[in-house]
């Protein structure tokens, strides 16, 4: 991460500051004198301060003003191409102006009750009381507009270099204000690659338990951006050790299975922050075509995060000595889809994750590269869609410290993939259907639609798995066989 260097003198930080804002400058000078002209105060606020002294462009522009919400409208609407006021309730109005999106928040607090999942909402007067209620202080920074005055209160600018993470007032009270600011410590943490102050993280630890009174929506939200974050595994580190898992990701600390006195098992939870680097490791680029799978990619990263959550529940000390975690993938699934369903994901994604949870000890059973073609229609056929997932998960899935086993299970898993791709080519296994189509099938037999018809089709497509393409007048004959075998045919 570029980083301020508090030893450099303001001015020069604030020139570097600004050449990082310049395409947006002439925007921020508009809106500045539009609401000097009505006699409010205007400041750029939050991550885009943070982020030009970080040397980048923060995609969103945040402003806070000594205007109340109506006025905020008022000024905002001649002036915008389009507008909305969604967060009126909470002192926001957007506004959308060319390829510019603002939101323009009233001075304000918001703070929970300590029951409801509600913030209540109280409004202020003045920019340094706002800034004292942000969440950290690298967050508290502001630009006063239109003079472009720096304003730091409470040190943010010498946090942010750093790389330390601390909250304006006292850790407590801004964690009671709203809980979710823990979560963001964690994403924080990934996204900047800062660590907490020592305050902050006791205080996090102690607070855990408040997480509570935060919606699942809101939770999953702020998961979700540490996991697409650059290297998500501090941030996860913080979520265990804080005890914040405990109540939103309960499955993730359980991984920390106790290990026997003679070690002769893998630490679980190591092992799955160390598989999601290495999934994230195989991404492809950002803009990079969807059989590279680009990152960051949500599903991936869940599915490397979650795949071994089943062997908490399945683990069996075995005579002689050994462990063993027999259907931990199946058990792991269904811990899965009840999670992200908590967590309020949406069921493409509950389902694909779910899916890839259940398929990633498949390729284990392939050992020595002995599958049939059979099996490879199968395994193909299963993953659908999600296949350029499975290759990178099962690959991540290699942890072991021994060079020749990890060197043997690569080159076993590069043997499957060229014969996924030859049969691919040969077969359009993408594409695997029945030789003869649901009105073909009923021709054949004379049957109308319905359940049995779904099971004609279901043997035809266990024969095309199981044998590849045989041909229509094989395929037809094997039908009437099956048929002859069925209880309605008589």
């Amino acid at each position: 991460m570029s980083t301020a260097d508090p030893r450099e003198p303001l001015p020069e930080l604030m020139r570097r500051a600004t050449a990082h804002l310049a395409p947006v400058v002439p925007l921020l000078a508009e809106l500045g004198e539009l609401f000097a002209a009505q006699g409010h105060e205007l400041a750029l606020v939050g991550g885009p301060v943070r982020d030009a002294f970080l040397g980048r462009m923060s995609p969103d522009l945040d402003f806070t003003t000594s205007a109340s919400p109506d006025q905020t409208l008022a000024i905002l609407r001649p002036w915008s191409d389009a507008h909305w006021d969604i967060g009126r309730e909470f002192g926001t109005i957007g506004a959308r102006r060319g390829d510019h999106v603002v939101e323009v928040t009233s001075y304000r607090a918001d703070a929970y009750d300590g029951q409801t999942r509600r913030p209540v909402v109280a409004f202020g007067d003045n920019l340094e009381d706002d800034l004292v209620r942000r969440d950290f202080t690298v967050n508290a920074m502001a630009m006063r507009l239109p003079s472009m005055e720096f304003v730091d209160p409470y040190a943010g600018l010498a946090d942010l270099a750093a790389r330390r993470l601390r909250t304006p007032g006292p850790p407590e009270v801004s964690f009671g204000d709203d809980p979710l600011r823990m979560m963001r410590a964690c994403r924080f943490v990934a996204q900047l690659e800062v660590d907490v102050a020592p305050e902050v993280r006791d205080a996090m630890t102690a607070m855990a338990a408040t997480i509570a009174i935060v919606s699942a929506e809101r939770v999953r939200d702020e998961l979700t951006k540490l996991l697409l974050a650059p290297s998500p595994h501090g941030g996860l580190r913080l979520l265990v050790d804080s005890g914040l898992a405990d109540h939103v990701l309960p499955e993730l600390p359980a991984l920390k299975l106790e290990i026997d006195e003679h070690h002769r098992h893998k630490d679980v939870y190591e092992h799955s922050l160390r598989v999601l680097d290495q999934a994230i490791a195989l991404e492809g680029p950002a803009d990079g075509p969807e059989s590279s799978v680009p990152g960051p990619d949500l599903v991936l990263r869940l599915a490397a995060l979650l795949h071994d959550i089943g062997k908490p529940a399945t683990r069996r000390f075995e005579p002689g000595g050994g462990v063993s975690f027999h259907h931990h993938e199946v058990v792991g699934a269904k811990l899965t889809a009840k999670r992200l369903k908590a967590l309020r994901y949406d069921k493409d994604t509950v389902k694909a994750v779910t899916r890839l949870v259940e398929l990633h000890l498949r390729f284990h059973g392939y050992g020595d590269g002995a599958w049939t073609d059979s099996a490879v229609r199968r395994y193909v056929t299963d993953a659908g869609p999600l296949l350029q997932r499975l290759h990178r998960l099962t690959r991540s899935d290699s942890t072991t410290r021994n060079a020749r086993k990890a060197a043997r299970l690569s080159q076993t898993y590069d043997a499957l993939e060229t014969r996924i791709e030859a049969l691919m080519a040969a077969e359009e296994l993408a594409k695997v259907r029945p030789e003869l189509n649901g009105n073909e099938i009923a021709e054949v037999l004379g049957i109308p639609p319905g359940p049995v018809l779904g099971r004609a089709y279901s043997f035809l497509l266990e024969l095309r798995l199981d044998q590849g393409m045989v041909g229509r007048d094989a395929a037809v004959a094997a039908l009437r066989d099956w048929w002859a075998q069925q209880p309605e045919s008589r």
